[in-house]
């Protein structure tokens, strides 16, 4: 994969989707915090679906530590592993109210240093909320990244470290939401849809489909 296909991959997937955005739904830095925090191991529907009757009883760091575990779990218990969650989102929620003056950090150091927030998590509100060029590599982007050849790796630290290096500057931005997107829908796990692809005679995956 050499630079010019690489350009132009991410050339056209911002021409068939100039402004790329995560699925999971809020109104806040706190609020998206939190969805990511719930989207472990869960799909972006089911987070929605929860944080639709959640939000608009608390939606800041006050309000749902007000909850309390035993409140919070009924708005969050459809969610996969919602008891842990519940308890490391009002951890959370104490952290931010006695260090960041209930405000989320724009620092990478300090959002790892939540419970519930690693890495993946830190990069997509460093991304989505600050407009900062992380890439958080979940399964789909690292599924994406190797099929293709844009930024092979045998692990997510990996692959993050060369999409920072590979990716043209001018689609640094928005490049973790296209491949995401096109990893849930297009370049999907079972059989990936390369005859519906827009990027087919740029990838370099050798087992493509008629699909």
């Amino acid at each position: 994969m050499n630079k010019e296909k690489r350009h132009e991959i991410f050339r056209r997937l911002r021409e068939h989707n100039p402004n790329p955005t995560t699925e999971l739904e809020y109104h806040s830095t706190f609020e998206l915090l939190i969805a990511v925090i719930l989207s472990a191991q869960a799909t972006d529907v089911s987070v929605n679906k929860a944080t639709a009757k959640l939000y608009p009883v608390a939606n800041t760091p006050q309000a749902i530590l007000k909850l309390g575990v035993k409140g919070l779990t009924p708005y969050i218990k459809t969610i996969g592993l919602y008891n842990a969650k519940a308890e490391n989102i009002i951890k959370t929620c104490q952290i931010l109210l006695n260090q960041h003056g209930g405000e989320v950090p724009c620092d990478r150091k300090a959002l790892e240093a939540l419970p519930g927030v690693g890495r993946k998590t830190a990069n997509v509100v460093l991304n989505t909320a600050f407009g900062l060029p992380a890439m958080a590599v979940d399964t789909h982007i690292f599924r994406v990244s190797n099929r293709t050849k844009i930024a092979p790796g045998k692990n997510v630290l990996e692959v993050e470290k060369k999409l920072l290096k590979f990716v043209p500057e001018e689609f640094l931005q928005d490049a973790h939401h296209w491949l995401i997107l096109h990893g849930r829908y297009v370049c999907t796990a079972r059989k990936p849809r390369c005859g519906a692809c827009i990027i087919e005679d740029l990838c370099e995956f050798k087992d493509k489909t008629s699909d």
